[in-house]
């Protein structure tokens, strides 16, 4: 049975969402932030020495990141919603699998701290901005492309970007002027997997 640790309003959300589109069997231990802090509360610690979320315990087997927690998912939902047969819609999922973490949340995460920083924050923001359209207006071009990140079907990439889109609609004003963006989310969001998802994991803010 997977156990998956849940912080409230985090990455995690995609794990829970992921696990109800491939039915796989699991419960939820939740976390909640500190108020002031908004940080991690410390019995996370005891799961995985990160203290961070998600991490997933399947009978002993711990991992944490949130890729490599999709990886071991679509491995144990036998290949489901993994890459694309197609060699071109395989690259795509390889590609969006990556860049969810890899490039567009870095930049969002970054304007998130400028904003908690006084004085100076807003103008840090208002330059770092134009950074974080660059990556915007990219995936909605590729979203422009097709209906969903990989190709003609929904997949495990879709869900890794799920996040960073998300987040993006407060912090960056993803859905200003990219109508392929805003439509995904709709579509993602309409899912049943996801509905359920967020009974499961309580409060989120981002949905």
């Amino acid at each position: 049975m997977i156990t998956v640790h849940h912080l409230e309003n985090s990455r995690s959300q995609r794990i829970l969402w992921l696990i109800e589109e491939l039915a796989l069997p699991y419960t939820v231990k939740r976390y909640t932030r500190n108020k002031t802090t908004m940080l991690a509360p410390p019995e996370l610690r005891q799961v995985h020495p990160l203290g961070k979320s998600p991490v997933i315990d399947d009978d002993g087997v711990v991992i944490a990141e949130t890729g490599a927690i999709v990886e071991y998912l679509v491995e144990k939902g036998d290949g489901r919603l993994g890459a694309p047969a197609h060699r071109e819609d395989a690259l795509r999922y390889r590609h969006f699998l990556h860049y969810a973490e890899g490039s567009l949340m870095p930049p969002l995460f970054t304007k998130l701290v400028l904003s908690r920083v006084p004085l100076f924050g807003k103008a840090a923001q208002k330059k770092f901005q134009p950074m974080i359209d660059v990556h915007l207006d990219y995936v909605e071009a590729e979203l422009a492309a097709r209906p969903w990140l990989a190709g003609k079907d929904f997949t495990a990439a879709d869900v890794m970007m799920s996040f960073p889109l998300e987040a993006a609609v407060t912090r960056a004003g993803a859905t200003e002027g990219r109508p392929h963006i805003a439509a995904w989310l709709q579509k993602i969001h309409a899912r049943p997997a996801y509905q359920a998802a967020l009974k499961a994991g309580g409060p989120y803010a981002y949905a």
